[in-house]
């Protein structure tokens, strides 16, 4: 008995060690995540107190995206050339830094460039945190583990808004910013006094070529999709040079990524089919994700007349379902095939974004709280055995460079998801708009008599004035169940892209609940 007590003993310190890490990681992660959505409520309280035009105030959202985008791929470089702890302080140190900074400016071109150092300092945080997790625990605790670090993940887009707006109503839109300091001061002190060190190695040579022409693809990539809108898309110049600059950008990249001799993204990484195939289905995750969220809360306020926190606190059920699931999911994933389980969470899933297509403004809160809390459920159990899988077959050697990348997908997918259902929003608007005037005219008999003559008589200016908003609505509803049915066919795919991956190995806890290197 007396042996077994001193390895318990010993093991005492280690496990305070990674508590410790494990909390300082979730914090960095909820920063940056939060990051990516808190600021969109403040965006006309931003604008009204630096002077700036709606089109000007967006490059708040776009410079912090940009960085961040650019600054992902690099990170295993980054990592394995000066250490894990101490690029993850750094970038904890300059995120909040930047967070000051941000909630200083007095101008627009403050704000922005402040933005852009907090994006390139946030780049990291999440791919640090998820690798520094993995490494952290045994094989047999990941699952629970990536459940507790991608709460911070998935949550974070949810809250972001609701947070936000919270803050800007009771305060003002600084403290968006100002509210990352306390936790980011706890986060960098924990981590620079408790995170073991990995070794850095000096001798690495940083692949500038490689990351020039990826930053070039993923910055007109982002410009292509926040400016297309509102300039028209294709039938402008500005859009078409982006959209040449992004397809030769990533041409360039992927031919250099595979004939260099050391570029900064390893080309085996993508040989290793678990991995890739969970870029994808990361990519389509983020997807449904961030367009969702970006739906809903004008859904809720504009058609179903739910005030500003009443709608934040409708769309707080999807959190809570998402919370639950990754927490059982993160234990039943070392019993069941991980497989099972994300098909599973999709048709879920599916089922919650079929329910949405049928939505009408009448609709309850209950209905919507249900409906969310499913939702929650779906992305819980798909969000966990997903990184289970993509990370059971890749060495160690690739993870920080694997999560930098799945991190990438994800932003992507919600930059591109958020692009497509604001341009099909505007476009099927237009469209059922001119479907539904058609049958607005004098010889509508429905237009003629009761109360819709009182309301909407096509004699009178008010009355067609009206009508026309009535049309609006009804088109921006239909336009809307619409950009749900699209974000359901992009879940749909998932399920294609979970059968062609390998089930792994099956994990076991160690017995005597020893600690695998």
């Amino acid at each position: 008995m007396a042996t077994l007590a001193i390895p318990a003993a010993a093991a005492a310190p280690e496990i305070t060690r990674r508590n410790i890490v494990t909390v300082c990681a979730m914090i960095a992660t909820l920063m940056q995540v939060l990051d990516n959505t808190i600021a969109n409520v403040a965006l006309p309280y931003m604008q009204g107190s630096l002077s700036t035009t709606p089109d000007q105030i967006t490059w708040v959202l776009t410079s912090y995206v940009i960085a961040a985008a650019i600054m992902t791929a690099p990170v295993g470089w980054f990592t394995a050339r000066f250490g894990r702890r101490n690029v993850f302080v750094a970038c904890v140190a300059g995120f909040t830094v930047a967070s000051i900074l941000c909630g200083m400016a007095n101008s627009l071109a403050e704000i922005v460039l402040y933005r852009i150092v907090q994006g390139m300092c946030g780049a990291a945080l999440v791919p640090l945190s998820q690798s520094t997790m993995l490494d952290l625990y045994p094989i047999e605790q990941r699952g629970s583990a990536m459940a507790i670090w991608g709460m911070g993940v998935m949550v974070g887009p949810v809250i972001g808004p609701t947070l936000g707006g919270y803050l800007t109503d009771v305060y003002n839109w600084r403290w968006v910013f100002y509210i990352n300091v306390p936790f980011g001061i706890v986060s960098a002190t924990g981590l620079w006094f408790f995170l073991k060190d990995n070794t850095a190695n000096a001798a690495l040579k940083f692949d500038w070529t490689g990351f020039a022409v990826l930053s070039l693809g993923l910055a007109a990539l982002q410009l292509f999709l926040d400016r297309g809108e509102q300039r028209d898309w294709f039938g402008s110049t500005e859009i078409v040079a982006y959209a040449v600059l992004c397809g030769l950008g990533f041409y360039l990249f992927a031919v250099h990524m595979w004939l260099a001799d050391k570029p900064f993204i390893t080309p085996a990484i993508f040989l290793n089919r678990n991995f890739t195939l969970g870029v994808l289905v990361m990519f389509l995750i983020g997807v449904v994700l961030f367009a969702s969220s970006v739906l809903l809360a004008p859904y809720l306020q504009t058609f179903a007349g739910y005030p500003v926190a009443t709608a934040g606190l409708l769309m707080a059920p999807r959190g809570l379902g998402m919370m639950a699931a990754m927490l059982v999911a993160g234990r039943l994933v070392n019993r069941f095939d991980p497989r099972k389980m994300m098909i599973f969470g999709t048709v879920v899933l599916v089922y919650s974004l079929q329910e949405m297509t049928t939505w009408t403004p009448d609709i309850d809160a209950w209905s919507l709280a249900r409906n969310g809390i499913v939702q929650g459920i779906g992305f819980g159990f798909l969000f966990i055995p997903m990184q289970t899988l993509a990370f059971s077959t890749l060495p160690a050697a690739l993870r920080t460079e694997g999560t930098s990348l799945i991190s990438l997908a994800r932003n992507i997918g919600g930059a591109i998801g958020i692009a497509v259902t604001s341009y099909l929003l505007v476009h099927y608007t237009q469209i059922l708009h001119a479907d539904i005037a058609e049958q607005v005219t004098p010889f509508n008999r429905m237009l003629q008599t009761g109360n819709a003559y009182l309301r909407w008589n096509l004699t009178r200016p008010l009355g067609m004035t009206a009508l026309n908003h009535e049309v609006t609505r009804q088109a921006s509803i239909m336009a809307y169940a619409n950009d749900f049915k699209f974000l359901l066919a992009a879940a749909v795919p998932i399920v294609l892209l979970v059968l062609l991956m390998q089930r792994p190995a099956r994990i076991t806890a160690i017995e005597g609940g020893g600690v695998m290197d």
